[in-house]
């Protein structure tokens, strides 16, 4: 599957210390131990409505990373899926009396051109989970001859489930005590009183077919692939086992996070599947989290057809923590755009303060688990100085452009919609 173009990124002089993340599994911030290709699987869209303000807000958390880790002179190895075969995506289908397909196609295009707009840099693989059921139907082959996956074979379907005590550290990545992941199970697609399962919490990895729905061969039957199969599957195809960063949005972390790292985990014998598991915060808007299922959404293309510059809404989404659980308001636009006009009018000074001292906390901001609200108050304050005071260095300016640029994504020419 094509991703977008990427956004083209200025190379800074110089270098900034290591990148620090807080751990999901470790409950702490550690530093990332990547080697010369740094590599990070994040999950995608099921691409039944447009990207909201949340999808954006997770991907520009991890689009920081990639940026960060050029910075440092990584080869970075990005692999993002999209999880177009999936209840959800059919019942949006039906209703609308379209194709699933047709759906499906018109929403990752609407994706591509709001990431492509946020200038969000693409990943090196951007893979369709209809393109990779060959690699899901070969895990469950292996993960059925170990024995860490069973067929329900009293049933109707005889669906392929997976053992949540196939590894001895399940439960490592999110912490949850069983009857949280119990009550997360069943709110996040799980199925906890389906007949015939050993456990409640075995998770599904292969779907058998079902009258009007999609399925594809495999040796235990037709059908389709389970949830966090996909995930786990084209993270072992394309990247391998041991990746730098699993990631996502924090409503992710149980069942969905934990459970690909578990299957990948009972095939390969590691004891993690990826050294850091990083998670972003929710986005609400009118006092609940912001989700299709309570129609609160606040669209990227909406507010890019409303002449909204992109650049606002990332420094809007910037302006809070990663982690942090957080409200878009119309205040926070207003913020944005205020700061955006102030950056660029300094950075068209014909001179400004020297820039050399604030390249470098900024590097060290962000690079302490992604500090956006210091690395924005830091160029805030140059950007007071060079409005009111002025400078010498007439080099500054455009120090500071390439900055904010590289570093934050954010480009500081002219709007553009």
């Amino acid at each position: 599957m094509q991703s977008w173009a990427p956004a083209p990124v200025p190379v800074l002089s110089g270098r900034g210390p290591e990148l620090r993340l807080y751990d999901s599994a470790d409950r702490q911030v550690r530093p990332v131990a990547a080697g010369p290709t740094a590599t990070m699987y994040v999950c995608g869209i099921t691409p039944y409505d447009a990207t909201h303000l949340g999808h954006a807000a997770t991907y520009l958390a991890f689009d920081l990373i990639h940026r960060i880790w050029r910075d440092l002179g990584h080869d970075v190895h990005y692999v993002q899926n999209v999880t177009d075969v999936d209840d959800p995506l059919f019942e949006r289908a039906d209703r609308d009396g379209i194709d699933w397909r047709e759906l499906a196609a018109r929403e990752v295009q609407l994706y591509r051109e709001d990431m492509a707009a946020l200038r969000v840099l693409p990943p090196r693989e951007y893979v369709a989970a209809t393109d990779a059921v060959a690699e899901v139907v070969e895990l469950v082959e292996k993960m059925l001859a170990s024995g860490a996956a069973y067929i329900v074979e009293d049933a109707a379907f005889p669906d392929v489930y997976f053992r949540a005590d196939a590894t001895p550290q399940f439960g490592y990545e999110s912490g949850y005590d069983r009857d949280t992941m119990l009550a997360l199970f069943a709110e996040r697609g799980g199925d906890p009183d389906r007949s015939g399962k050993s456990d409640k919490l075995d998770a599904l990895l292969w779907r058998a077919e079902r009258p009007g729905e999609p399925s594809w061969p495999s040796p235990f039957g037709p059908g389709r692939p389970g949830w966090h199969v996909e995930c786990a599957a084209i993270a072992l195809s394309r990247i391998g086992s041991g990746l730098d960063i699993q990631g996502g949005g924090s409503d992710l972390i149980f069942p969905h996070h934990e459970f690909t790292a578990a299957h990948a985990e009972s095939v390969s014998g590691e004891r993690r599947f990826a050294g850091h598991y990083v998670h972003a915060g929710m986005i609400g808007w009118d006092g609940h989290k912001m989700s299709k299922s309570r129609g609160n959404l606040v669209l990227v293309s909406r507010l890019r057809a409303e002449g909204v510059d992109p650049a606002a809404i990332r420094l809007g989404l910037l302006a809070g923590h990663y982690r942090a659980d957080r409200y878009w308001t119309t205040q926070v636009l207003d913020d944005a755009n205020a700061r955006l006009h102030r950056w660029r009018s300094a950075t068209s000074l014909p001179a400004g303060p020297d820039a050399v001292d604030l390249i470098a906390r900024v590097r060290q901001y962000l690079a302490d688990d992604l500090d956006t609200p210091k690395a924005l108050a830091a160029l805030d304050g140059w950007t007071t100085d060079a409005l009111e005071y002025g400078g010498h260095d007439a080099d500054a300016p455009q120090a500071v452009a390439v900055l904010i640029d590289a570093l934050l994504g954010v480009e500081l020419s002219p709007a553009r919609t």
